[in-house]
């Protein structure tokens, strides 16, 4: 990698990016899923009360401007309180942790769960890996997603990874279009197989939500959606890409990982996911 991707900038387009794809959608699905947000300094804290996933019950962004502190961990704790739900994350990358953290962790009852890999490069690296869209399996194109192909576009992402309380597919269906999002869809005839996006924040786009159906995987779809969307990134100005996914335990493989490796991305770091539940 020829540029070093900022943590501080690649931990605030990430939660920017959730964020704005949650807590962005229309007034009456906020509602009715129980979405909020919290903005405290550079970081980012969002809610989804009816999510019984709690996996949108996430706060970043921390230590990109200034140190974290205790005080702003326990503003986040509240509002996780506040907002009624039983279960908040913190992500927050290992550079940026303070010396202090394990007493702050142990206040206010943090412990450790799950490890991501935070991933990262620079647009002209990514450009330069294989083209993605040229060695899709024939009979697949990949195309931007148009706002009347909102709703299959949305279905596809959100059943692939599980969400089907009511409300989230109009969650997600309501940021094609929006501002800083960049959405794309392989398809095989007319039916969409696999889906992805990007949100641009100033110099830096996030690789959001990629996901291909059970019948369309090994096909190239991931591989060319990550060439397509680092196309978009460029045109919108940006000079890094940055991604998350799930560490690799011994005998385990993350083909989301590997994909993005063989796009030019590289590991940053290893971040820990420190939980926060109700006492």
């Amino acid at each position: 990698m020829t540029t070093t991707v900022p943590v501080g900038l690649a931990e605030q387009t990430e939660i920017e990016a959730y964020a704005d794809f949650a807590a962005g959608a229309p007034t009456p699905v906020r509602d009715s899923l129980g979405i909020g947000s919290l903005r405290i300094g550079s970081a980012l804290a969002l809610a989804v009360r009816e999510d019984p996933s709690r996996f949108f019950n996430r706060a970043g962004g921390f230590g990109a401007d200034e140190p974290i502190t205790a005080d702003v961990a326990a503003q986040v704790c509240d509002f996780y309180r506040e907002q009624g739900v039983p279960e908040g994350q913190f992500m927050i990358a290992p550079p940026l942790l303070p010396a202090d953290w394990a007493s702050t962790a142990g206040e206010l009852n943090l412990t450790e769960g799950g490890r991501f890999v935070k991933l990262g490069c620079d647009i002209e690296t990514a450009l330069s890996a294989p083209d993605g869209v040229a060695a899709l399996d024939p009979g697949l194109r990949v195309e931007p997603v148009e706002p009347h192909q909102a709703d299959e576009w949305a279905t596809v992402m959100m059943t692939t990874f599980g969400f089907t309380t009511p409300g989230m597919i109009d969650m997600a269906a309501s940021c094609v279009g929006r501002p800083n999002w960049h959405q794309y869809a392989v398809r095989d005839g007319e039916r969409i197989i696999a889906v992805g996006s990007i949100f641009v924040n100033g110099e830096c786009a996030d690789m959001f939500g990629g996901a291909t159906l059970p019948e369309g995987r090994g096909r190239g779809a991931q591989s060319a959606l990550l060439t397509a969307r680092a196309r978009a990134a460029r045109a919108a100005g940006c000079r890094w890409l940055v991604a998350e996914t799930g560490a690799e335990a011994v005998g385990e493989h993350n083909t989301s990982l590997h994909n993005m490796l063989r796009t030019g991305f590289e590991p940053l770091y290893e971040r820990v996911t420190w939980i926060w539940r109700e006492r």
